[in-house]
């Protein structure tokens, strides 16, 4: 329940203002409030009659004709039959979203009025938003491709978490306008946020570093923002429009406007953004392991219309900052799991079965591999501890909180006694991590004193609704409103890493007290499975994103059929390139896909010929290496490898397609497949590698990591054979995928020599 969301100090706070609920703002069924913002109109109609069942009482000012005419009647009444037919296609199948398509205004509006039609498919209506166009001028593709480009490769250049989020607020505020821009993290699904990065107009107060009170945003507020990527208020002082009629017939409740771009906005809300000084708004959402990371956050003093192609533009930007930011994440987890690894490598090797002996002989290197200030097991009803005194209560609370878990499984909190409800712990430990050894309690586990940090808050925590300067109930947040807390009881806290560490590290202990001692084994494979969040997410971004690319290509292809005679060089040409563009970017996105359905699909390996996969894959890129003038050498004798053969085979394909692509300027061209056992990068005793070598062109040494990173080409894109930039990332995921390594050697003018391994 919501309600159970407000702690009992902010219901104490809320009595305060007198007939103030703030429970009322926790249930408030912000998809169902029944409007619109007046910037736009909505219909809604059903797609399989074409009936109109809701209408925005504001359509006559757009649509030329009132709400009540056009209940009841055909949807034909304000939007030409192709331009119905391409929306009832683009929206037919479900998850595609929204589809955005230029039409012309009805006969009854404004002579030569020209409006932007957004779509999405409800249940069993489809969902019109009809906007006009602002500026006077006509949405043109190139110039604006070339920004958001541009600004997503500056983003791409972002090597930590801090400088990319900079970056975006600084590109969002360029795209936009808005006076302030900032990026808002989330402590936790349901806690608090703060401002680590931030863009503003001169003359506006910094927020960087202030908190904001969770019930700044509440759960339904959060679950929207999940849900959509991009909210704008274009003026806070909007008065709305209702729909017509309030509630549906079938349902008893009013039109759901969970996916409406124009939905209104709650008036908690309104009330908070007038108390803040902002008078537009829009909000991108960042999302991490499909849950809500955090938000874009942008606020104007002035309203602010974007058009729905800006709009979608910033929708881009925002999945492309939520990939990019995972990224950095996920590498910075992969680093201190490797530095992690590395230091548990030394450990293990004084490890032994006896768990309490090895953490009295070993404490101090045990203590250091979490950054703990204690370490200590439970087995057998025998405690042992190395480092800070541990009190017995704090033992028993483990032990109770162990009990209850599968053996293996691990529980962390920087915060032991809000996290079991124990408000009278000892002084002394605030944070713990276990892994539970058995079903009877044993356990495992590192513990961290109280550190004691000082939190900067837009707003008293403890008052959210105390009355402002002007009587309002929400309090006015802002800098000149800072106020410092002691956040105590409070331990440095645990982070994936440390968990994903702890894990590991009892897999090698499990092993060794099963007596077998290869516990390290399962290692490399949580290490490889590192970035499997980030493969769905990137599934699911690139194929939303394909629906509004075809509407793009598919409406500057109807132009150029329909109207193509009427049209003048220069608009032909114009549509030409956003079609080729747009056809482009869905070449980019279906890349993608094809990357990210390889960290989804299962490996099936097999004992395989490598000559006869090596013969398949001549099939497809022999022709391509004797356009190029390549002879193909190959061992006389090629092994049995175990590997999924099908994704072997695309291996080989796009290694020699790649040597026909980049072969040399000489006459003599050759590329040779062949065996040899070689020692990975990473170490470790010789193995088996497959050689795929060529005499070409060579890449620099410098550039030797960079070409295996996804979209990541080293010439234009029209040179040497076009290309998406994504066969060497593919290569470099299947080869992980197998428990491989992927190196290369080589050198400008001396050939390139791909290695790579399949592991065990």
């Amino acid at each position: 329940m919501d309600d159970e969301w407000l702690s009992d100090r902010l219901v104490e706070a809320e009595s305060a203002i007198g007939g103030f609920d703030l429970s009322e703002c926790v249930r408030e069924p912000i998809h169902l409030l029944g409007g619109i913002q007046t910037h736009g109109t909505l219909l809604a109609a059903d797609p399989r009659t074409g009936v109109i069942a809701v209408a925005a009482e504001n359509c006559a000012e757009l649509l030329g004709v009132g709400p009540r005419e056009l209940v009841g009647g055909p949807v034909g009444a304000v939007l030409g039959a192709p331009s119905w037919a391409e929306v009832l296609e683009a929206t037919a199948e479900a998850g595609n979203g929204q589809v955005i398509l230029p039409v012309d205004a009805p006969a009854g509006a404004a002579p030569g009025h020209r409006l932007t039609l957004s779509a999405h498919r409800l249940d069993e209506l489809v969902v019109l938003e009809f906007e006009a166009f602002r500026g006077g001028a006509p949405f043109e593709f190139s110039p604006f491709y070339q920004r958001v480009r541009r600004a997503l490769a500056r983003l791409r250049s972002a090597s930590t978490v801090g400088e990319c989020c900079e970056l975006a607020v600084r590109e969002m505020r360029a795209l936009t306008g808005f006076d302030r821009v900032v990026v808002y993290r989330f402590d936790g699904a349901d806690g608090p946020g703060e401002v680590i990065a931030e863009d503003l107009a001169p003359g506006r107060e910094p927020w960087l570093g202030l908190w904001f009170p969770a019930t700044d945003i509440p759960p339904q507020a959060r679950r929207l923002y999940t849900e959509n990527w991009i909210r704008l208020i274009a003026d806070v002082a909007d008065p709305s429009a209702g729909l017509f009629p309030p509630l549906l017939a079938e349902t008893g409740a009013p039109l759901d406007l969970s996916q409406a771009t124009l939905r209104t906005v709650s008036g908690f809300h309104l009330e908070y953004l007038r108390n803040i000084g902002v008078a537009s708004s829009m909000s991108v959402s960042v999302l991490r392991d499909d849950a809500l990371w955090g938000l874009i956050a942008c606020h104007g003093d002035a309203p602010v219309h974007l058009s729905p192609e800006l709009r979608s533009a910033c929708e881009f930007f925002g999945v492309a900052f939520s990939l990019q930011l995972t990224a950095l994440e996920e590498r910075e987890h992969r680093d201190a799991l490797l530095e992690s690894r590395r230091r548990m490598s030394l450990l293990l090797h004084a490890v032994s079965p006896d768990l309490a002996g090895s953490v009295e002989a070993h404490g101090d290197e045990l203590r250091t591999l979490l950054d703990a200030d204690a370490a200590l097991v439970l087995r057998d009803g025998r405690v042992t501890v190395s480092g800070a005194a541990v009190p017995d209560a704090t033992v028993a609370l483990l032990r109770d909180r162990a009990a209850g878990m599968a053996p293996g499984s691990v529980w962390s909190t920087d915060r032991l006694a809000e996290a079991t409800g124990v408000q009278d712990l000892p002084a002394g430990i605030a944070g713990a991590l276990l892994i539970a050894l058995d079903a009877t309690g044993d356990f495992l586990a590192w513990v961290r004193g109280e550190r004691t940090t000082t939190r900067s808050w837009a707003a008293d925590p403890a008052l959210p609704v105390r009355l402002g300067p002007r009587g309002e109930r929400l309090t006015p947040r802002g800098s000149s409103a800072v106020f410092r807390a002691e956040m105590r009881s409070r331990s440095l806290p645990w982070t994936a890493a440390d968990e994903a560490t702890a894990e590991e590290f009892w897999r090698a202990v499990s092993g060794l007290l099963l007596r077998h001692a290869d516990g390290l084994a399962a290692l490399n494979e949580e290490l490889r499975a590192v970035n499997l969040d980030l493969d769905s997410f990137a599934h699911a971004a690139a194929h939303d994103l394909k629906e509004p690319l075809r509407g793009i290509s598919n409406a500057a292809t109807f132009a150029l059929e329909d109207a193509g005679d009427a049209l003048d060089p220069v608009t032909v040409r114009r549509l030409a390139t956003t079609r080729r563009l747009a056809e482009r970017m869905d070449e980019l996105l279906n890349s993608l896909l094809h990357y990210a359905r390889l960290g989804r699909a299962g490996l099936r390996r097999e004992p395989v010929a490598l000559g006869s996969v090596l013969d398949g894959a001549l099939e497809v890129a022999g022709e391509r290496l004797a356009e190029a003038g390549v002879r193909v050498e190959r061992a006389e004798v090629l092994p049995v490898v175990d590997a999924d053969p099908h994704r072997l085979y695309e291996v080989l394909v796009n290694l020699l397609v790649n040597a026909a692509k980049y072969a040399g300027d000489h006459e003599d061209r050759w590329v040779r497949v062949y065996t040899l056992p070689a020692v990975p990068p990473s170490g470790g005793p010789e193995v088996l590698s497959v050689v795929v070598e060529d005499n070409g062109i060579g890449i620099p040494v410098e550039r030797h990591r960079e070409v295996f990173q996804l979209f990541r080409r080293l010439h234009q894109v029209g040179e040497r054979g076009g290309g998406t930039g994504v066969g060497l990332a593919v290569v470099k995921r299947i080869v992980e995928r197998h428990g491989g390594e992927l190196w290369l050697t080589g050198e400008p003018g001396r050939g390139t020599a791909f290695r790579f391994t399949l592991g065990e």
